[in-house]
């Protein structure tokens, strides 16, 4: 097939799980087109199968603000007709499915429509596509979708609850690559960060409010108190970050705590983790825990969103509640502290992780894009 791929190219998991896709998809002898205003950040290899189409638009001075959407769509008119494309698949609702359906109605007229589905990642269902300036727009675009898929069961059943959809929505969820995410030999590595054997705790987000990050440097407090000398890894940025260093200064445990910023090659770090926290207050699925997971972390985790569908509480890790952090605390400095538990836990989530596995997923959405190009018309 020859498939579009529709993305944001940031740190978050939507990009990551769009561009992995495409590459698992290009992989299995797809011709697969990234299209979106800059290279996602793992596209990184070239790849015969593989072609970027970057979408640039002008700044008038009549626009206070640039309008992608419709620089988006006239770009997929171009790109569905010279590169003739089978399918176009668009990872977020806004505004990339509302940019599919406009192009597909300009290329009815000459009949080159093609199908095109949208995946729902989050964010794009459970708070911006609230927002009433969007909401409706929202919903006309995912019914208008020839096929609808999202990454949980719980994003399936909050855009049942939140939208008017008449769609059958496909859960399809995140995946894994279980050889690159795997635990590997880098001690030299750990012992370099912690001389005297401390324990490492290790969070990886884009530093938004809704990630709570300043609920890991209080679950980390806890541990320390708790007599457990260990070093806090926090990877990527954002805006909140300003905020935790604050909160690591009135803490005193600057010298602790380790702002490593944006890491392409996080399965390095996560190898040397004992732990990983994700106290998150949104995450439909929880892509950075299955990373994790998948090189032998356990994960002490907030039970919202599709967490509880991932991290299996008392065999994987631990589920608290939101901004619990003295529970998420004591779980984590239990584990810890128990040798024979956590190498148990360790053992578990890896094997959980094996269930989210990459090719599994990909042969999922190639079913389904056959699915989609033969029983559903074009809207």
């Amino acid at each position: 097939m020859n498939i579009g791929i529709v993305l944001y190219p940031t740190y978050g998991g939507s990009g990551v799980v769009a561009t992995e896709l495409g590459k698992g998809l290009a992989a299995h002898g797809h011709n697969v087109h990234f299209i979106s205003y800059a290279r996602p950040m793992r596209l990184n290899e070239f790849h015969e199968n593989i072609s970027f189409h970057e979408v640039s638009f002008s700044a008038y001075p009549l626009f206070e603000y640039p309008p992608y959407d419709l620089a988006l769509a006239s770009h997929l008119v171009d790109i569905i007709t010279y590169q003739k494309l089978d399918l176009l698949h668009v990872h977020y609702a806004i505004p990339h499915a509302t940019s599919a359906y406009l192009a597909n109605q300009i290329l009815r007229e000459s009949g080159r429509a093609i199908p095109f589905i949208t995946t729902l990642h989050g964010t794009d269902i459970t708070i911006v596509g609230c927002d009433p300036s969007y909401a409706s727009v929202v919903t006309f675009s995912i019914n208008k979708s020839n096929g609808v898929t999202a990454v949980s069961e719980y994003l399936r059943d909050e855009t049942y609850s939140r939208f008017e959809i008449d769609q059958e929505i496909e859960v399809i969820s995140n995946f894994i690559d279980l050889e690159r995410f795997r635990k590997t030999e880098k001690s030299h590595f750990k012992k370099a960060l912690c001389p005297n054997g401390e324990k490492i705790l290790v969070h990886v987000s884009n530093f938004r409010e809704v990630k709570r990050v300043s609920d890991t440097v209080e679950i980390f407090n806890y541990v320390l108190e708790n007599g457990i000398k260990a070093h806090l890894l926090l990877l990527g940025d954002g805006p909140d970050r300003q905020k935790v260093e604050t909160r690591c200064r009135e803490l005193k445990i600057c010298d602790k705590v380790r702002f490593l910023g944006k890491q392409e090659k996080v399965e390095e770090i996560l190898s040397i983790a004992d732990l990983f926290l994700i106290p998150s207050g949104s995450e439909t699925f929880g892509l950075a825990a299955l990373e994790a997971m998948s090189c032998s972390v356990p994960v002490i985790s907030s039970n919202i969103g599709g967490l509880p569908e991932l991290n299996i509480h008392g065999e994987t890790g631990y589920l608290c509640d939101l901004g619990d952090t003295d529970a998420m605390g004591e779980f984590a400095a239990s584990l810890l502290k128990d040798d024979e538990k956590w190498a148990q836990f360790s053992k578990n989530a890896r094997k959980r992780a094996e269930k989210f596995e990459q090719s599994k997923v990909i042969a999922h959405y190639e079913s389904y894009y056959e699915k989609v190009m033969h029983t559903m018309s074009i809207k």
